[in-house]
């Protein structure tokens, strides 16, 4: 198999070389049913501290598979530190953001609860999935963290103080995000509101708090979705790993 097409898998146990590593019910599905793997194939496996490890289908059968580790194919390497805070969305949009902020290198994602929220569904056993898969796929070594929804104003009540909470502020008051970013060093996080976007209450609190910035995406009103995705994008090219 070409290493630039290999198969990975996220796993949550210990990873080192002649280790055993059984498949659960949903990878032995995937690799026996859909791949149709058999015994010998090279499996790729990570789980967001040992590294990426090549590992081999030792036995397998139609209820499991036992992959068996055969060496570090690559040294740990973690994500950016960086969280956005979004407000759920309707329909699938909720579930987009999820995939393309684990593309996207962020580290923690905080649903939060504001006043023009559209919903407080957060299926968050779901969105754990969909972020594993898109490690898997965008071949990140780690998977980011998804909280439970939270109030906005008791997220920001324990917010530490060093983290940089960049707020897209629809009113035209914020700078723009490259001048923004251009000076930035230590954690950051973004706040991108819910469809209806922020409360004057809301943006009086934003604009008082020490550790926040309101920065503009331009003369455009962009979907929710769509802000998320441009601001993490901009963060990665001036600031991540991307440079």
């Amino acid at each position: 198999m070409s290493k630039k097409n290999r198969i990975r898998l996220y796993t949550d146990v210990n990873l080192e070389q002649g280790g055993i590593v059984e498949c659960n019910e949903n990878q032995t599905h995937y690799l026996s049913n859909v791949l149709r793997l058999q015994e010998g194939d090279e499996v790729y496996l990570f789980n967001g501290k040992d590294g990426e490890f090549k590992t081999h289908i030792n036995k397998l059968s139609k209820k499991s598979i036992e992959l068996a580790v055969d060496e570090c194919f690559l040294p740990f390497t973690s994500s950016p530190d960086l969280w956005l805070l979004f407000a759920p969305l309707k329909k699938d949009n909720t579930d987009l953001v999820t995939v393309k902020a684990t593309e996207l290198g962020v580290s923690r994602l905080c649903p939060i609860i504001s006043e023009f929220t559209n919903t407080v569904n957060v299926r968050r056993q779901r969105l754990n999935l969909l972020a594993v898969e898109a490690a898997e796929q965008s071949r990140r070594q780690d998977v980011p963290q998804i909280d439970e929804p939270m109030d906005l104003c008791k997220r920001l009540a324990e917010w530490p103080q060093n983290r940089t909470l960049f707020y897209l502020d629809e009113t035209g008051g914020g700078k723009t995000i490259i001048q923004a970013l251009q000076n930035i060093s230590g954690p950051a996080a973004f706040l991108v509101g819910p469809e209806g976007g922020f409360s004057q209450k809301e943006l009086e609190f934003l604009r008082n708090c020490s550790y926040t910035c309101p920065i503009t995406l331009g003369k455009r009103i962009l979907r929710a979705e769509t802000a998320a995705v441009a601001a993490l994008s901009c963060w990665q090219a001036l600031c991540g790993d991307w440079r």
